[in-house]
């Protein structure tokens, strides 16, 4: 059973082609239809002998309302009928995502949302899926369809502005057809074994550095100058203090704050949730643990916050230590903001 931190090099990657979509005309074609059926209604009150002004008034705010609605329609993303695979959004206990459909009795695990929350990426094994399979849900056509992208290759995590899809050391790059093939990350992290890369909006990196014989690898960060990135770091004890298993990184996109997962004293089982805010000097807070309505006797893992900053993802181990039965959990990311209102 795959758990988070073994290594997938021996996995032939099968990256299937993906079609092109046509978001972009579907908008069109709906803004035109809506304007069609505008139109009509003007040459049915044209009809109208003596219009009242009142009439007359409310109609021309209607056309003008229109044809803004048509117009910002057709420049912005096409709005979801069913937003998060259709599901009922949490409130401030966690709750299994999408269950039947995401969560199984199977291992699923690190669930991330596009910027325009219309992909879902995970990781999925068991069931159907024998070898570790990276899954999407894609909003096509109205509706949400799953499709398998590849073979495991590292742990998804999409950039703030949804142009690179982080894969621990190596990476993929969207383009006007889809994803690029993988590609791998140059010197010095294509030497480290990064199971967990996040970048936040001005390009910086942070990520974990496992390493089998040093439980206490710690979460490290690279800055980027001038679209290069410098030699990477470690952040402060802080966040590098515990019994072990410094793991699995994701950052803000503004570098507020920071979540990971440890196994440290205070913890309440196998590996809690923590989060650090960034401090007005630029250094990081001490570690806070989510609380326990998020972090239980069992393994909590791999958190991160949907784009549009409204819900909390993580992964938790519904199963024995083998791991076979780990499910994707969300919850109202107000807790954070609790959080922070303590400090």
């Amino acid at each position: 059973m795959l758990r988070s931190y073994l290594t997938r090099n021996d996995l032939t990657i099968v990256i299937p082609s993906i079609a092109k979509e046509s978001q972009k005309k579907n908008k069109q074609t709906t803004s035109i239809q809506v304007f069609s059926i505008t139109t009509k209604a003007i040459k049915n009150v044209s009809r109208t002998k003596k219009p009242k002004p009142m009439k007359t008034t409310l109609l021309t705010l209607t056309l003008a309302l229109t044809i803004t609605a048509c117009t910002t329609n057709t420049k912005n993303t096409t709005t979801i009928a069913q937003p998060y695979l259709g599901q009922q959004p949490p409130g401030n206990t966690p709750i299994p995502f999408a269950p039947g459909m995401v969560s199984t009795e199977h291992y699923e695990y690190s669930g991330v949302f596009t910027p325009n929350m219309q992909e879902f990426y995970y990781i999925k094994q068991g069931g159907t899926h024998k070898d570790a399979k990276m899954l999407r849900y894609i909003y096509k056509n109205n509706q949400w369809q799953q499709e398998i992208v590849s073979n495991y290759i590292g742990q998804p995590v999409i950039s703030p502005n949804g142009t690179t899809m982080h894969l621990g050391n190596k990476y993929r790059e969207r383009t006007p057809n889809g994803w690029s093939q993988v590609k791998q990350l140059k010197a010095p992290f294509s030497n480290q074994h990064i199971m967990r890369l996040s970048s936040a909006a001005n390009g910086n990196y942070y990520f974990d550095t496992y390493h089998k014989d040093q439980p206490k690898f710690p979460i490290r960060y690279a800055e980027q100058v001038d679209g290069k990135h410098q030699t990477p770091k470690a952040l402060s004890n802080a966040i590098n203090t515990g019994i072990k298993n410094f793991n699995h990184p994701f950052i803000a996109p503004n570098e507020s704050y920071l979540l990971w997962d440890a196994v440290r004293e205070d913890g309440n089982g196998s590996s809690d949730i923590y989060i650090s805010f960034k401090q007005p000097d630029g250094t990081w807070g001490n570690a806070i643990n989510l609380g326990d309505k998020i972090n239980t006797k069992a393994w909590e893992a791999s958190a991160s916050v949907t784009p549009d900053g409204k819900y909390l993802f993580f992964s938790r181990n519904m199963g024995s230590d083998n791991y076979e039965n780990v499910d994707i959990f969300w919850v109202d990311a107000q807790v954070i903001e609790e959080l922070r209102d303590k400090i």
